[in-house]
């Protein structure tokens, strides 16, 4: 029976001696290689990537912490634990090295225990993490198959003539359900890339109007539930034109999903949502989102930052990728106060 794949760890030190202790500590559990300088280290991850490394900082030429930023500055090896070993253990080198990227610091001299613990216990987060990853990327792609059927199906049924009125608006509401749950399982891993600021757009001719109509359906039961009136209005008219834009579809529809359902979730029972689009600007598009809540008023600063606003059950996220994906088409998104009620608003070049 083949035995569990060894993890690949790469020494950085310009100083033998200590390479040797940490051989000597890693050896025998991981497949260890070495370097003995910053430039041989990029040079080694670039032809063999490690699962960790353990670097030094104090080296010449390229000290530990021009490696740690050259590393994490690449996609392809941004993920890779760093460990900064070193003599040094002042708070202003940590801070340095954490705000690099840096999983963590061991100082010399070494501790076999120490060294081995914090190896083991970064690697088993790294590789969590990747699993996680992975669980995701498998559950995207498998739900992308039932979710097609689910919005292909009602498509077919409506180009039936001798439907009701009623079956023909049901039906009309399990497609905008059946789109509003693919746009979010392709949503996690998009994210991600946005902060890296590593995505990369792919923009289409889009009906902004048709997307805002699409969430404002799918999210119909749950606004009843707590009687909430949702509306849509586009450059002032009740009957809504399309507003065309060069973005990406599902993510527009998050965009306007995320604010739109954080905004059903915070509105008081009995009142309503406000969706307005102002497309009048030829530079810019406005989506303002209105609604009458206390709590974003109080933390308007912090409205858009990460799990700073959302309810306790919520992930805090929603508001947090709404600006993020404005942002990623070239907009942005602001929060404000008119007559009593909290506006979200969204913007977009037009």
């Amino acid at each position: 029976m083949t035995g569990k794949k060894r993890s690949k760890i790469l020494i950085v030190d310009d100083t033998e001696v200590n390479i040797d202790i940490l051989v000597e500590f890693l050896g025998d559990t991981y497949d260890v290689s070495t370097a003995p300088d910053g430039f041989a280290a990029l040079e080694s991850v670039a032809a063999n990537p490690p699962d960790l490394i353990l670097l030094d900082i104090m080296m010449p030429g390229l000290d530990g912490f021009g490696v740690c930023a050259k590393l994490k500055g690449d996609a392809a090896t941004s993920d890779i634990p760093i460990i900064f070993v070193t003599t040094l253990s002042d708070m202003a080198t940590e801070s340095r090295g954490f705000d690099l990227g840096a999983a963590d610091f061991i100082t010399k001299p070494f501790s076999s225990a120490v060294v081995r613990a914090r190896v083991k216990n970064h690697l088993a987060l790294r590789e969590a993490a990747r699993f996680k990853a992975d669980v995701e990327q498998i559950t995207r792609h498998d739900l992308n198959s039932p979710l097609t059927t689910v919005i292909d199906l009602p498509q077919r049924m409506l180009s039936d003539e001798n439907l009701s009125n009623g079956l023909r608006d049901m039906l009309q509401r399990i497609e905008d359900a059946g789109r509003s749950l693919l746009a979010m399982t392709n949503l996690s891993s998009a994210l991600f890339k946005m902060e890296q600021e590593a995505y990369t757009l792919a923009p289409a001719k889009i009906d902004l109007t048709a997307e805002a109509r699409k969430v404002l359906s799918a999210l119909e039961d749950a606004a009843r539930t707590r009687g909430i009136r949702l509306q849509l209005i586009v450059n002032g008219a009740d009957t809504p034109a399309p507003v065309h834009f060069m973005g990406e579809e599902l993510l527009c529809h998050s965009l306007i999903w995320n604010i739109v359902d954080w905004a059903v979730e915070a509105s008081p029972q009995e009142d309503s949502v406000l969706v307005s689009i102002e497309s009048k600007s030829s530079s810019l598009i406005r989506i303002d989102i209105t609604c009458k809540t206390g709590a974003p008023l109080e933390l308007r600063d912090i409205f858009f930052e990460k799990y700073a606003c959302d309810k306790k059950s919520g992930t805090g996220l929603r508001t947090y990728s709404a600006r993020l994906i404005a942002r990623t088409h070239g907009g942005d998104a602001i929060v404000s106060s008119k007559d009593g009620k909290v506006v979200i608003s969204i913007f977009l070049p037009a």
